[in-house]
């Protein structure tokens, strides 16, 4: 008998299983700040890129790291990395891009004729949610667009990045009790409709239809969030507490919101051939191993893949690509 038979099943510690899901179009990297998350999406995309696919890689950390990782500037469109053909990355400001009114009148088809109407667009534009609601329709634009194979996103630290995986459903939620609204006040508007002017009753109706209509857009990014086909998540960390206490609460709220998430890239793994030569390294070598046997203890059944702690920094296409061969180099 093998001796080896009965020993628990060791997931492949490369990210070769995203590498060969041709259905992916959304893949998000995220985890606490500073972890490394923009190396690792920047060496994913890399590695797409490399395989024939057209990729857009998306910051979404106002920190802007992707310009520094690639050591080129990338700005709010589309800008082609160089060295590749088929290889893009965008910065977003969900602050401050998001803002732009004339982004939100795209969405909510809306223009200030009236007073009447003028206090019904300020309702739609203050709505809470309304700034990630945009931002949440220009991803999902991007999922339609024939123009990129896969879209990858640079995430902003784990807090914000949950926000905004929850929207679809806080929105979604906030609209159904706006439209309950609608008719539960609806005997007392068609009363006042003289009073308000003969067309009132025309714009409420738009501002509920508009209402309705983001209602059901966020209901449809929520089911390609939670689609495991087109949608999955890497989670980025290091060795240290805080940063696996992050990844765990993360992985757990993606678990309750049935979000695709079965990659962990620990980062900044120390690494040293005598560390008896160096108490430091001795020291964090001990303290890293009790984490590391953690990551393994909590994510048993995900790919874990451990990249060392790198002399330099990653900075420039051939530093990523050096970088990248971590991820598809079994230990």
């Amino acid at each position: 008998m093998d001796s080896n038979e009965n020993a628990p099943f060791k997931f492949e510690e490369t990210i070769q299983n995203i590498l060969d899901q041709e259905t992916l179009k959304w893949i998000f990297v995220g985890g606490k700040g500073g972890v490394g998350k923009t190396t690792v999406s920047s060496s994913l995309a890399v590695l797409l890129a490399k395989r024939g696919k057209k990729i857009l890689i998306i910051s979404t950390d106002p920190a802007h790291n992707l310009s520094d990782a690639f050591n080129q500037k990338i700005g709010k469109q589309p800008t082609q990395i160089k060295g590749f053909d088929n290889l893009f990355g965008l910065e977003l400001d969900p602050e401050k891009d998001m803002n732009d009114i004339d982004k939100l009148n795209e969405i909510l088809h809306v223009q200030e004729k009236s007073k009447v109407e003028g206090f019904l667009q300020n309702m739609e534009s203050t709505f809470p949610g309304i700034d990630e609601a945009n931002n949440l329709k220009y991803m999902a634009s991007l999922l339609d667009n024939k123009d990129y194979d896969l879209v990858i996103f640079d995430t902003a630290p784990t807090g914000h990045t949950l926000k905004l995986l929850e929207m679809p459903m806080i929105i979604g939620k906030s609209m159904e009790k706006i439209l309950e609204l609608k008719l539960q006040f609806s005997p007392v508007i068609d009363s006042m409709g003289g009073v308000l002017g003969s067309d009132f009753d025309q714009k409420l109706n738009k501002f509920f239809n508009n209402m309705n209509n983001l209602k059901d857009f966020m209901q449809k990014v929520s089911d390609r969030f939670k689609d495991a086909e087109r949608t999955t998540f890497i989670a980025v960390c290091i060795p240290e507490f805080l940063s696996v206490y992050e990844t765990e609460r993360l992985v757990e709220i993606l678990f309750k919101e049935n979000i695709e998430i079965r990659n962990v890239v620990v980062n900044q793994v120390l690494m040293c051939e005598d560390p008896n030569k160096c108490k430091m390294c001795k020291s964090r070598i001990k303290m890293q191993k009790k984490y590391l046997e953690k990551i393994e203890e909590m994510f048993e059944d995900f790919h874990i893949i451990k990249v060392p702690l790198q002399k330099n920094e990653i900075r420039g296409t051939k530093n990523i690509e050096e970088f990248s061969n971590f991820l598809i180099k079994k230990n």
